[in-house]
């Protein structure tokens, strides 16, 4: 019985070296068609789509290969009698080979200026369905929807004249992770321009960016995909410069810094031990800001995460240098700061394009069975919109200190509490069990640096009794900002008047688990 095989792709690559192979070992192509015609081109006997279902392409290309002659050749069993007779009874020559890639919905919807109709006319009908038929029958059938599979298929086709059933099994399944992968991305961009926020099913689509040596622990198995739609500001865009490979723990570190670090726009460094900021600092320039949080906590930033949203220049380089840290990003290295830093071999150094700090993206946790979705935490507000709720009001220095620590408590672990001036954090308690605890860490923290004077308080929730605010109090502290909204709210507005504290409440809490 002849074999045959069906090409028909919209991605080119290797298609021609592929098609010679496959001729050469009396295997008929069939072809629609573009595809069609760059092998007539290049001499490569092709049998049209129409010259075997005996009907034209119609509808502007939307049917052509939803045909019995097509997906009988593809679905026929070649084991079964009844299977065989049918196939010849209805003069249906078995397909052995279909080389499929869609049409680019995806290079479509991402177009500034793509329209819905564009991309409806992008959303590949018949070659899904010769796809799902194909490895639904890879016991016959050979599958192939990435180009880079083509020489393993060559290299069986040239020694064995066929390919192996484990070849054509895991060849199937990668082409039913493709097409679930492409319908689930079609999903998600209907389901965006119809306004669905919460569908009755979830489809997510992601592509492998890394396999990673270990997870957060090293007996753990761990990879590192991105968003098939990748957001150019996130850690799986970032360029790597130098360095060892990333690992599990610094993905999740970076990226919590990257996350810090858009609330501010001025010159900023931020630096991160375990999910938790450990100092930050703003300045007029990046090397005023990088010393700011360097100060900030000399002894936590050793083996952190650094974040900078200025290029790093070469004084900046050379304070970092003397550092032990694992990971350095900044939207661009001059190229003095780079060769410095370069020098250590083991250390981090990546890109970020800053350009768009993305902020549409939702969340994903997995849980134990399922996942939990919300939306980022970045709602914009107002200090004008703030209320004092105290007899005393803040210094206009002690205000500009608020919103500098209340843009940072947002990233610390509940309980937070950190203390910071106008310029940089002096103390920060995280992931407590009560607040108060967290409250005297972050004390003890700035007493000891000799940064407690002046410092004022942000809390990410409202104080559940006045035992926080007293403490505070008690060590020095003239400013708070909090959410407010619990019932003893009165308590702690009557212990902050009680020692002459200027109390803000902002109304909105920034818990973060």
């Amino acid at each position: 019985m002849k074999r045959r095989a069906l090409l028909s792709v919209s991605d080119k690559t290797g298609l021609v070296e592929f098609a010679r192979v496959l001729v050469a070992a009396g295997i008929e192509v069939i072809s629609t068609g573009g595809t069609k015609k760059v092998l007539d081109e290049q001499n490569i006997p092709t049998i049209g789509i129409e010259e075997v279902t005996g009907f034209p392409e119609m509808l502007d290309g939307r049917v052509k290969t939803l045909h019995p002659k097509i997906h009988g050749g593809l679905l026929g069993r070649r084991d079964l009698a009844s299977h065989l007779e049918a196939m010849q009874a209805h003069e249906i020559t078995p397909i052995d080979f279909v080389v499929v890639n869609l049409y680019p919905f995806k290079e479509t919807i991402v177009k500034p200026d793509v329209t819905e109709a564009d991309a409806i006319e992008n959303i590949d009908i018949g070659g899904p369905s010769m796809l799902r038929s194909a490895a639904k029958n890879f016991a016959s059938v050979t599958v192939i929807v990435d180009p880079s599979d083509y020489d393993k298929v060559a290299e069986e086709i040239k020694v064995t004249g066929q390919t192996s059933l484990e070849t054509r099994k895991s060849l199937a399944a990668k082409t039913f992770r493709h097409t679930a992968s492409y319908d689930a991305l079609i999903a998600q961009y209907f389901s965006q321009i119809v306004g669905e926020t919460t569908p009755e099913k979830l489809t997510l689509t992601y592509d492998l960016r890394q396999t990673l040596r270990y997870g957060e622990n090293s007996h753990q198995q761990a990879s590192f995909y991105r968003s098939i739609l990748p957001k150019a500001y996130s850690m799986a865009s970032a360029t790597q410069l130098n360095g060892k490979e990333l690992s599990y723990n610094n993905i999740k570190d970076a990226d919590a810094a990257i996350r810090i670090i858009r609330e501010f726009t001025e010159p900023t460094a931020v630096a991160l031990k375990h999910m938790n900021p450990c100092g930050i600092g703003t300045g007029p320039t990046i090397k005023a800001a990088f010393d700011r949080c360097f100060d900030a906590d000399k002894v936590s930033i050793f083996g952190g995460i650094i974040v900078l949203n200025r290029p790093v220049d070469l004084p900046t380089a050379e304070v970092m240098r003397s550092i032990f840290l694992e990971l350095i990003i900044a939207p661009s290295f001059e190229a003095d700061a780079l060769a410095l830093l370069a020098q250590k071999k083991n250390l981090r150094l990546l890109t970020l394009d800053f350009s768009e700090k993305n902020t549409e993206e939702d969340e994903f946790v997995s849980v134990l069975g399922g996942l939990l979705v919300q939306n980022q935490d970045v709602i914009e507000e107002n200090p004008e919109n703030w209320q004092v709720v105290t007899k005393r009001q803040p210094t206009e220095t002690e205000m500009q200190a608020l919103i500098f620590a209340w843009k940072a408590v947002k990233h610390v672990k509940s309980n937070a509490i950190l203390l910071a001036n106008e310029h940089q954090t002096v103390g920060v308690g995280a992931g407590q069990m009560n607040r108060v605890g967290s409250v005297k860490i972050a004390v003890e923290q700035a007493k000891a640096a000799g940064k407690l004077e002046g410092a004022v308080m942000s809390s990410d929730a409202f104080f559940p009794m006045s035992d926080s605010v007293e403490y505070a109090a008690q060590n020095g502290i003239q400013a708070i900002i909090q959410p407010g909204g619990s019932i003893k709210d009165q308590d702690s507005i009557d212990m902050a008047d009680k020692y002459g504290i200027a109390m803000v409440f902002t109304n909105v809490r920034h818990f973060r688990h």
